[in-house]
C-alpha cells in the first residue's frame, strides 16, 4: 500500500508541476509540430515527381533502317513512358548539344548496322550517353535502355532460328527480308502492347503508393515521440544528496518517482496524440474501422511506454543530468531513425532490415502503417507486450539494485 501511496503522491505533483508551466505548455506541444511539418514538406516535395517536368532523352538513329524506326517510333510514343520520359529523335550532333546545354538527361544511339547485324546474329547494342550533372535521370534511362535491349535480344533469337529455316525453303531474299521483318514487328508490337516496355517488381513501398499519408503518419509518429521526450524532461529534476536520503527515511524509493513521471508523461502524451491523429484521419478521409482505432490506439500505447521505460532506465543507470539528456536525446534520435518514420527502412542496407524487427519503435511504426495505409487486419502485438515486461524487469531490477548499493 506503501507503494501506491508514493506513487500517486508524485503523480499529482507531477500534474501540478505541469499545471504551474502552462503558460510555456502551448509553445512546447506546437513546436515539434512545426518542426515535423517543414521537414515532412521537404521530404513530400522530395518524393512527389513534378508531373510537369518529364526527363528530356534523345533518339539517335545511325541506321535509319525501316526496323529501327519502327522502334523509335513505337517507343516515343509509348504511352507507358509519357508521364515520366519524353523521347525525342533529333541527329548526333543535335544531341550533344542539348547534352551540354542540359536540356537532355541522355541520349540513346542505334549504331550503324543495327538491321544487318540483328538478321546475321552479331551481337547488338544500343548505346547510351548520359549528362553526368543528371546522374539520377540517366540511370533511369539506362535502366530502360537494359529493358529494350533484353526484348531486342530475344527478338533477334526467334528471327535468327526463323531465318535459318526460311533459308531452307525457296524463297527468294527480299521475301525472306519481308517476312522477317514482319516477324519482327509482330514480336514488337507484342511486347509493347504487353505493357512489358519496362520490366517490373512490384514492391509494397507506402513512400512511394502514398508519400503524403505516409509521411503524416510518420510525422505524427515523431511528434509522439518528441512530446514524450519533453513531458518527461520537464519532469525530471535533479534532487539533491540530502533530499533523496530525507526520501529513504521515509521508505520512498526512486521507482516510485519514476513510475509517477512515466504514467503522467504517458497519459498527456496520449491525450494530445490522440487529437493529432484524429485529425489527421479526417483530413485525408482515410477509412479505418473501429478495430483499426482500437488497434492503432494499443499500439500508441504500448510503444509510449516501452519509450518511456528507455528514458526512465537511461535516468537510473545515469546520474549525470546534463550526460543523461545527451543520452536521452541520441536515443530518441536512433530510435525514430529505426522506426523508418523519418527515413523509410526499405532504403536502409538489407542486413540492417534483417535486424529491425527486434527493435520495438520498428514494430509499432510498422504496424501502424500497415493498418492504416495497407488495411491490414492482422497486428502482432506479442513482441511489444514481451518487451513491456522485459523493460519493466530491467529497469525496477537495476532500480533496486542501485538503491541497495547506495545503502
Amino acid at each position: 500500500m506503501g507503494f501506491i501511496h508514493h506513487v500517486i503522491l508524485f503523480t499529482k505533483n507531477n500534474v501540478k508541476q505541469l499545471l504551474r508551466k502552462w503558460p510555456s505548455l502551448p509553445l512546447l506541444f506546437l513546436f515539434p509540430i512545426i518542426l515535423v511539418s517543414l521537414s515532412a514538406y521537404i521530404a513530400i516535395s522530395f518524393f512527389i515527381p513534378d508531373e510537369g517536368e518529364a526527363i528530356q532523352v534523345g533518339l539517335v538513329d545511325h541506321d535509319q533502317s525501316k526496323e529501327t524506326k519502327l522502334i523509335v517510333d513505337l517507343i516515343e510514343e509509348s504511352s507507358q513512358l509519357n508521364n515520366f520520359i519524353q523521347l525525342n529523335v533529333m541527329s548526333g550532333e543535335k544531341a550533344k548539344q542539348k547534352l551540354q546545354n542540359d536540356h537532355l538527361s541522355a541520349y540513346i544511339i542505334f549504331p550503324d548496322d543495327f538491321v544487318e547485324n540483328l538478321y546475321n546474329g552479331t551481337s547488338v547494342t544500343l548505346k547510351i550517353i548520359g549528362n553526368p550533372d543528371k546522374k539520377m535521370e540517366s540511370y533511369l534511362v539506362k535502366e530502360l535502355v537494359d529493358s529494350v535491349s533484353r526484348h531486342i535480344k530475344t527478338a533477334q533469337a526467334n528471327i535468327l532460328t526463323i531465318n535459318y529455316y526460311a533459308k531452307q525453303l525457296t524463297m527468294d531474299d527480299e521475301t525472306r527480308n519481308d517476312f522477317l521483318f514482319n516477324q519482327f514487328t509482330d514480336f514488337v508490337f507484342y511486347t509493347l502492347g504487353k505493357d512489358k516496355i519496362v520490366d517490373e517488381e512490384i514492391i509494397a513501398n507506402s513512400v512511394t503508393n502514398s508519400p503524403v499519408h505516409y509521411y503524416c503518419l510518420g510525422g505524427i509518429f515523431i511528434i509522439l515521440t518528441i512530446w514524450i521526450l519533453e513531458i518527461y524532461t520537464v519532469l525530471s529534476r535533479d534532487d539533491g544528496a540530502r533530499i533523496k536520503a530525507r526520501m529513504r527515511l521515509y521508505n520512498v524509493k526512486e521507482s516510485d518517482q519514476i513510475l509517477a513521471k512515466i504514467f503522467v508523461s504517458w497519459l498527456v502524451t496520449i491525450s494530445f496524440t490522440v487529437i493529432v491523429f484524429i485529425g489527421f484521419i479526417t483530413v485525408f478521409s482515410i477509412d479505418l474501422f473501429p478495430s483499426d482505432y482500437f488497434k492503432v490506439a494499443v499500439l500508441t500505447m504500448l510503444y509510449s511506454f516501452l519509450f518511456l521505460l528507455g528514458l526512465a532506465l537511461i535516468e537510473v543507470i545515469c546520474t549525470a543530468p546534463k550526460m543523461r539528456l545527451f543520452i536521452q536525446m541520441v536515443y530518441t534520435a536512433v530510435s525514430l531513425l529505426i522506426s523508418g518514420a523519418i527515413i523509410p527502412t526499405i532504403y536502409f542496407p538489407y542486413y540492417v532490415q534483417n535486424l529491425l524487427p527486434y527493435n520495438f519503435a520498428y514494430q509499432a511504426f510498422y504496424w501502424m502503417q500497415e493498418i492504416v495505409l495497407n488495411q491490414r487486419v492482422f497486428v502482432d502485438f506479442l513482441p511489444l507486450i514481451l518487451y513491456v515486461f522485459i523493460g519493466i524487469f530491467v529497469l525496477f531490477g537495476i532500480s533496486t539494485w542501485k538503491e541497495r548499493v547506495s545503502n
